[in-house]
């Protein structure tokens, strides 16, 4: 008896393999290819200048607040189409869809009038340098059309991913980060006659692809009969979805706009230590970015995968799955260390940086080789696993006290009362997520988070 439970445990684990790298491979290629659309904008941007690369790096930080809003709401929807994809209760999904629809439109709306409108002023809560303000504001006054398409590609997306459409997802990514790599070359340096626009010309690149790419989701999205990208479905209206999405996409969306924001409090307490430092903090961002698409990856895989096995009401399997995704994150934290560690000179030798930022450069990136290890974990338990199982209140407790009430006053403090030097800032800025790690494991080995959230005769 013991040995065919575990042939039927050996099938499972394969079986739960097999899925993940069906799931995970997509999207670790979509997120490879975001990652190199930033890491073509510094390298693009190294040909014009140093204060090119700092302005557009302390620009982006609106992008990245943005997408950890654009995040926090596809969670929410995530979760609940994971689970009701699991349960195959489409007009459940359609309405999720709308509801996260009708935020994120209103959302990208009111960052695209700031970007229009007020774009030096959005600078100027980053740094105090005039020439990277000018440059800056020209960057967000071009970018303010890619916000507003960006909204509803990602929830579209988001919900296509729920119910494991992770290909078509990718593909559409691919084509829209491979056209917008060829636009920056286009117009950073004037290509095929087209204006030679500098720094602004990214924006105006990235622009034009979000553009297309909207059309792409509406295009693809007549194709499939049962995940459509259809602005009618904001008009659906079911008062316990919207309670449960509220519920479960607010800690959600509060937690990651918690995190992004205070993440990006980094910028502002590097942006004031000088253009070196940031300049070196933008190529460390890249590598970064690179190390980690397969921690996300894996979070991001396993979390659909779970969520559709919860949905499905199976709960010890979901259980041991989760142990497996554990395992399997470990070793892609490892694996990211390792490929920061071999980035370093390959980094030194090609940045376009003085010799104080080089010096910042080299040591950032040894930190960053031992810190992927500690976001790789926290992701997958977080953003993973604990969301699959509709527990988003943890993460938005956890992250905001471990990022508001340590790492970003721990900043300030050493960077501007104790007037510590600019590595031995960013290193302690780096300890975040490993200070939260015992919390994180305790709630992970409760099993508090799994639950089945879906319900019956919604409609």
């Amino acid at each position: 008896m013991p040995t065919e439970q575990n042939a039927l445990m050996e099938q499972e684990s394969r079986q739960f393999h097999g899925q993940i790298v069906k799931l995970a491979l997509p999207i670790v290629i979509q997120n490879l290819l975001n990652a190199a659309v930033n890491s073509a904008d510094v390298v693009m941007l190294n040909y014009v200048g140093q204060s090119s690369i700092a302005a557009v790096s302390l620009a982006a930080q609106y992008s990245a607040i943005l997408f950890m809003v654009y995040y926090g709401l596809s969670t929410g929807a995530t979760m609940l189409c994971a689970q009701y994809y699991g349960k195959k209760d489409m007009q459940a999904i359609r309405a999720v869809e709308g509801i996260a629809l009708r935020f994120s439109i209103l959302i990208s709306s009111a960052f695209a009038g700031m970007a229009l409108f007020f774009p030096a002023l959005m600078m100027r809560l980053f740094t105090n340098d005039g020439a990277l303000i000018s440059i800056g504001a020209s960057y967000l006054r071009l970018l303010s059309a890619a916000y507003l398409c960006w909204g509803i590609t990602e929830v579209y997306l988001a919900v296509l991913r729920s119910a494991g459409r992770v290909t078509v997802s990718t593909v559409i990514n691919a084509a829209t980060f491979s056209l917008n790599i060829l636009l920056n070359a286009v117009f950073l340096f004037g290509l095929f006659g087209a204006p030679k626009l500098g720094a602004p010309g990214v924006a105006l690149a990235t622009s034009i692809s979000r553009l297309l790419q909207l059309a792409a989701c509406f295009a693809v999205s007549s194709f499939i009969k049962d995940i459509r990208l259809d602005l009618r479905y904001i008009f659906i209206r079911n008062k316990l979805l919207l309670s449960d999405f509220w519920r479960l996409s607010v800690p959600a969306l509060l937690n990651d706009v918690s995190w992004g924001t205070a993440y990006s409090m980094y910028s502002v307490i590097l942006g004031h230590l000088g253009s070196d430092a940031v300049a070196a903090n933008s190529f460390v961002s890249v590598v970064h970015h690179f190390a980690t698409v397969l921690c996300f990856g894996m979070a991001s895989a396993g979390g659909i995968l779970l969520g559709n096995v919860i949905g499905e009401n199976k709960l010890e399997k979901a259980e041991r799955d989760a142990k497996r995704l554990m395992k399997l994150t470990v070793i892609s934290g490892a694996v990211g260390g390792l490929i920061v560690l071999l980035a370093i000179p390959f980094s030194l030798r090609f940045a376009n940086l003085n010799e104080q930022a080089l010096y910042y450069l080299k040591y950032m990136l040894l930190i960053n080789t031992y810190y992927v290890m500690g976001a790789a974990v926290n992701t997958m338990l977080i953003g993973g696993a604990f969301r699959a199982g509709g527990d988003s209140r943890f993460g938005m407790i956890c992250d905001t006290i471990d990022m508001w009430c340590y790492a970003v006053p721990l900043g300030f403090l050493a960077a501007f009362w104790l007037r510590l030097p600019v590595l031995w800032v960013y290193f302690l800025l780096c300890t975040d997520e490993f200070v939260k790690w015992p919390w994180v494991l305790r709630h992970y080995k409760s099993g508090k988070w799994l639950k089945n959230i879906t319900r019956d005769d919604l409609f």
